[in-house]
């Protein structure tokens, strides 16, 4: 059951608009021409000026949005300081380039985030491609997604502006000092490698990125730039440290829906909304599956061409989990596709028939492992 959050405000920044979370601390909205339809920003007053926290997408639109932002009252003509992005999708680091360009505004970022963005901004047609065609081959794809990978595709280049070339790091338990107000680094992963969120203890405020968002659940995927990673296993841990780390009783400020209160009670749901899928997949691997024949177990929808790789990935972080686990094994057949089974059978029948041994069912503990 989904936990019951607070949602303190009522309405939401229309374009080119601010909404006052508290003083020092606007809120912004640029829209997304995807199915996930836009994204929350955030402004920060500092004495000469202001801390940008995420950029939006590359495009006209964003640029005259954030044009109307920049004249508006809101700002008090004072200019952009610096920009903050919590991590390298489009979404976050499409305008920072052009930002940073217009205003002389240097960029904070931690260092895998900012080399990962400038790796995703590069053409996707540089370099072979029979790997990644290759791990989505063995996973099942048709023959028809792998006739489309690297057609025409400008990857993250076409909604992002080229990178700035240089960077400043922001590790785990570093801190900004912004209109007086400290700012501690969080650093969570999975998402994406070493996520940025910024925690106000003293005024209880958490700039989440899409580390913890209210209502979706950020997608973790394994890439076929990184084959055999397990994201999911790092995004579970993180989520145990932030219920370690970060109070309860902050405002959540992320970048997708609104800012909400109940902190602790998203990540516990989170932590079992995935602990369910891997029940779930183990349960499915009594006999030999291909990922493809998995993916319905996750993913109750149809999926066409265009979401088949973000739920390859999802079903993938799941899998490489298990198997790290040792609740899956792996191999790969004479027709070349990797199949899935079991470890422990009788354990998976078990589960197949809802069938569950508290004691024996070490793998969603996730409460107990949170304290």
């Amino acid at each position: 059951m989904k936990p019951v959050l607070d949602y303190p405000f009522a309405g939401i920044p229309g374009a080119g608009q601010t909404i006052e979370i508290c003083p020092g601390v606007l809120w912004l909205r640029m829209k997304l021409p995807l199915a996930l339809d836009h994204i929350n920003l955030y402004l920060l007053q500092d004495d000469e000026g202001w801390w940008v926290v995420d950029t939006g997408m590359r495009g006209e639109s964003t640029r005259n949005d954030w044009e109307s932002v920049f004249a508006s009252a809101a700002m008090g003509g004072k200019p952009v300081k610096a920009i903050v992005c919590t991590h390298c999708h489009p979404d976050h680091i499409g305008q920072a380039g052009w930002l940073s360009e217009r205003w002389n505004a240097p960029l904070w970022m931690t260092w895998a985030e900012y080399f990962m963005g400038r790796v995703f901004c590069s053409p996707v047609s540089e370099g072979p491609l029979w790997e990644a065609r290759d791990f989505y081959a063995r996973a099942g794809a048709s023959q028809e997604f792998l006739d489309r990978m690297g057609k025409g595709n400008k990857g993250f280049s076409a909604m992002a502006e080229p990178m700035p070339r240089s960077f400043h790091r922001l590790s785990h338990g570093d801190a900004l000092t912004i209109g007086g107000n400290r700012w501690e680094a969080v650093v969570g992963r999975g998402h994406s490698p070493e996520h940025l969120c910024l925690l106000d203890r003293e005024r209880g405020l958490l700039l989440s990125g899409d580390q913890v968002i209210p209502i979706i659940t950020s997608n973790v995927s394994v890439m076929a730039i990184e084959p055999e990673a397990n994201p999911l296993a790092d995004w579970m841990d993180s989520h145990r440290q932030f219920l370690r780390e970060v109070p309860d009783d902050v405002l959540v400020l992320p970048a997708h829906n609104t800012p909400f209160r109940g902190l602790h009670a998203r990540l516990r749901y989170l932590l079992s909304h995935h602990g369910e899928h891997l029940r779930a997949l183990e349960a499915a691997c009594v006999e030999p599956r291909t990922a493809v024949e998995l993916l319905p177990v996750i993913f109750k929808r149809s999926l066409g061409v265009e979401q088949f790789s973000l739920a390859m990935g999802e079903l993938l972080a799941h899998l490489h989990y298990l198997i790290a686990d040792k609740r899956l094994g792996r191999e790969t057949g004479e027709d070349g596709l990797d199949r899935y089974l079991a470890v422990d059978r009788a354990r998976a029948e078990r589960l197949r028939d809802g069938v569950h041994d508290a004691d024996e069912d070490t793998l969603m503990d996730f409460e107990a492992q949170a304290v």
